[in-house]
């Protein structure tokens, strides 16, 4: 099992931390000396995360926050918070995501579900923390991605699926999308010479909630094909599965831009892989960037 360095004295938010592979992380993170906030969408569930892992672990440091990534007024609220505090952040865990919801849903903002929670709330989070983690020492932005995102597309003409809307697609287009912020932010970090590491990782196939919460909202169903897939392709537990994630939150050899998954793309221990191609088109990820300010309404020159 890999072992986290020593996280005392670090201040790190990580989202959707009260399951899978989020609260294994803040557990972990917690574990090696991290003063944790665990952010979640119910506040209930995030306590009793919280309490879980101090049964494991009863000196850690940890806070419970709600957010929920599908609201903007919500993530705007979370980091109001965070920057009322004053204490620099060290590292934001862009863990909290939603996978193939069968039909598709607005949010309050009128933004597709999927792209809300996986995108464009971690985007608005990310950008409006910019002034805490700068005022951090060695600051991160770690962003979960999938191997989904392979498949992924981004269409601008139909950026929110009204015309055209696939569960999978959608969610690959998501995780599409998280590569080429990741890769983007560490371009204008290197731009603007911050000392912040932009960095990706990938679960590939671990044994979480995700593969079935998704799928079973508003009354749905997988598909098919979903359905046999969960059953027979190679999987792992959380534990391993988390790892990729904790490396590029904490290992001193991850590195801007890096991207870390399983060896064997769905089980297996933590190594750099390759970014799709489609993630690495400057270009496309630069009209992305203006695009989710524009929708979320948060600019990096303003800070949020």
């Amino acid at each position: 099992m890999y072992e986290v360095p020593d996280q005392h004295g670090k201040r790190i938010v990580v989202t959707g931390a009260n399951s899978g592979t989020g609260k294994e992380a803040a557990k972990r993170l917690a574990g090696a000396g991290a003063d944790v906030v665990l952010a979640v969408r119910t506040a209930a569930k995030g306590e009793q995360a919280k309490a879980e892992i101090l049964a494991a672990h009863p000196g850690a440091s940890l806070e419970v926050r709600q957010l929920d990534l599908a609201d903007q007024a919500s993530v705007r609220a979370f980091a109001e918070g965070l920057l009322a505090d004053g204490r620099p952040l060290d590292v934001l865990v862009n863990n909290a995501g939603v996978m193939n919801v069968p039909a598709r849903t607005e949010t309050a903002d009128g933004f597709e579900l999927q792209l809300a929670s996986n995108f464009l709330g971690p985007f608005a989070l990310t950008v409006r923390l910019l002034p805490l983690l700068l005022a951090a020492p060695a600051p991160r932005v770690v962003t979960m991605s999938s191997g989904a995102a392979y498949r992924g597309r981004i269409d601008f003409d139909d950026l929110q699926g009204r015309r055209r809307y696939s569960p999978t697609l959608t969610y690959s287009r998501t995780k599409l999308a998280n590569l080429l912020m990741t890769l983007h932010l560490a371009d204008l970090a290197a731009e603007r010479d911050w000392p912040l590491l932009s960095v990706a990782a990938h679960p590939g196939y671990t044994r979480t909630n995700l593969m079935t919460s998704g799928p079973h909202l508003n009354g749905g169903k997988p598909g098919l094909v979903e359905s046999i897939g969960y059953k027979v392709v190679p999987s792992q537990g959380v534990e391993q599965g988390t790892e990729p994630l904790l490396y590029a939150t904490a290992d001193p050899g991850a590195v801007a831009g890096g991207y870390y998954g399983p060896r064997w793309a769905v089980v297996g221990p933590t190594r750099p892989v390759s970014t799709p191609r489609t993630a690495r088109d400057k270009a496309v990820a630069a009209r992305l960037w203006a695009e989710a300010e524009r929708l979320t309404g948060t600019s990096v020159a303003v800070g949020g």
